[in-house]
């Protein structure tokens, strides 16, 4: 059955009147910008002071677009006696965003935390040369990341928080074993009962150590009384 004569004109003209009564949803940028989801992958920051030259990050790197140049440094013996030891210095630590796929493999294989997502996206170059992100501009970059969102209220302690709180827990029972505890005066008496009254001294009674003469009223001690 051969098609109706202008039916395709008639079914592109309704699409074109549908549209025409809709609101536009065209982006104004740069004079708007966008809202950006919280994950967005927009540019790698670098925090320099927990990178320990581990080349993880450089060896799982798809694009080899990470470069990484460190020496070694010798570090004095901590105690008299001990021995010295050598630990790596970063030299340099440079990504090519015109190599990046932005896969995040290299943010998510880091055991120490140097590397983090940034939402900035605005730095096109008219030089494909000025893409390559050398570290001050990496750490640059971390001024823009965001906080991490808060964690699950049903979500279990992290294990270096429960440490921690371990030890100060651990800390505070040795500092309180530690003191000794205070003796209570003789005045105060013990927490719940009262102190023992002393009762008073007659006039009549005679002091400590003096005994009593036969003269008074009953008879002298260790006497006996009439037969």
């Amino acid at each position: 059955m051969s098609p109706i004569p202008g039916s395709g004109l008639a079914k592109g003209l309704a699409v074109t009147l549908r549209t025409m009564t809709k609101k536009t949803v065209t982006a104004q940028y740069p004079d708007v910008q966008p809202q950006l989801p919280p994950r967005t992958r927009g540019v790698i920051g670098l925090f320099e002071e927990n990178c320990t030259v581990c080349m993880l990050c450089a060896r799982e790197c798809p694009d080899w677009c990470i470069y990484i140049d460190s020496h070694k440094e010798t570090v004095p013996a901590a105690a008299p006696g001990g021995r010295e030891r050598s630990r790596n210095v970063l030299d340099r630590f440079a990504i090519d965003f015109s190599l990046c796929m932005y896969c995040g493999i290299c943010i998510e294989v880091c055991p120490f935390d140097a590397l983090f997502w940034s939402p900035e996206f605005e730095y096109a170059e008219t030089d494909i040369r000025e893409l390559t992100h050398e570290r001050d501009k990496l750490r640059e970059w971390m001024w823009t990341v965001p906080a991490p969102p808060a964690l699950d209220p049903g979500a279990e302690e992290p294990k270096e928080i429960a440490a921690a709180r371990k030890a100060a827990e651990k800390l505070a029972a040795a500092q309180a074993d530690a003191t000794p505890p205070t003796a209570p005066s003789a005045q105060q008496g013990t927490p719940g009962h009262a102190a023992p009254s002393v009762p008073e001294a007659r006039e009549d009674t005679p002091p400590p150590g003096e005994r009593p003469t036969g003269d008074e009223d009953g008879p002298a001690s260790g006497q006996g009384g009439p037969a």
